[in-house]
């Protein structure tokens, strides 16, 4: 059984619908349907995702936590979502990719692929943050496409997104997540990137 392993913020933890055993240990509680964890191993059953979300981490905290998690548990694959938190609190760009890479680079110090993932929209962002939020994620596709032998892209922004607006949530139960349908959208623009990196394994 492949075992891939999600860190992030509540995008992946599953809020505002599920908790993750982080938040809610052991199993975390909820709604299961509102995590994209629970979709992508209902499409595999051979994959064992585990669920590192929590709700309201900055990349900086997700990174603490990651470079401890990723050398003890050495996970198949290791997803990255993180930064929301840190465009919504005013920070910039720049510092989310120096967390972003710091944590790619000890992934692949430890042979680990890695799916880097879009940071997906919330309905209040400004314009500012929109636009933080759009370099931060061209810098992980330019990244990822640049380590092709060890990094998968995933636009999970894309993928939750409103056709008429690329800043909107399609659908969200408060404004600032996805809703369970969401989840599952995020989990299909995954499962080709976990594909693709448990192949460089």
């Amino acid at each position: 059984m492949a075992v891939i392993v999600a860190f992030g913020d509540s995008t992946t933890a599953g809020t505002p619908g599920f908790q993750s055993p982080i938040e809610a240990p052991p199993d975390g509680e909820g709604n299961v349907e509102s995590q994209f964890a629970y979709w992508l191993m209902r499409s595999h059953p051979e994959w064992r995702v585990l669920n590192r979300g929590v709700n309201g981490e900055r990349s900086d905290q997700i990174r603490t936590r990651f470079l401890r998690d990723i050398a003890d548990e050495r996970p198949d694959v290791a997803i990255v979502l993180a930064g929301v938190n840190d465009i919504y609190q005013g920070r910039s760009a720049e510092s989310v990719e120096r967390e972003l890479d710091v944590m790619y680079s000890a992934a692949r110090t430890l042979r680990i692929p890695i799916v880097a993932a879009t940071i997906v929209p919330y309905n209040s962002a400004t314009a500012d943050a929109n636009a933080r939020m759009h370099a931060v994620n061209a810098w992980i596709a330019k990244y990822a496409a640049e380590q092709p032998l060890w990094m998968a892209f995933a636009d999970t922004r894309a993928a939750v997104a409103a056709d008429d607006d690329p800043d909107r949530l399609v659908s969200s139960p408060d404004g600032l997540h996805p809703s369970p349908d969401g989840y599952r959208q995020m989990a299909l623009a995954l499962e080709p990137a976990v594909m693709r990196a448990l192949a460089r394994r």
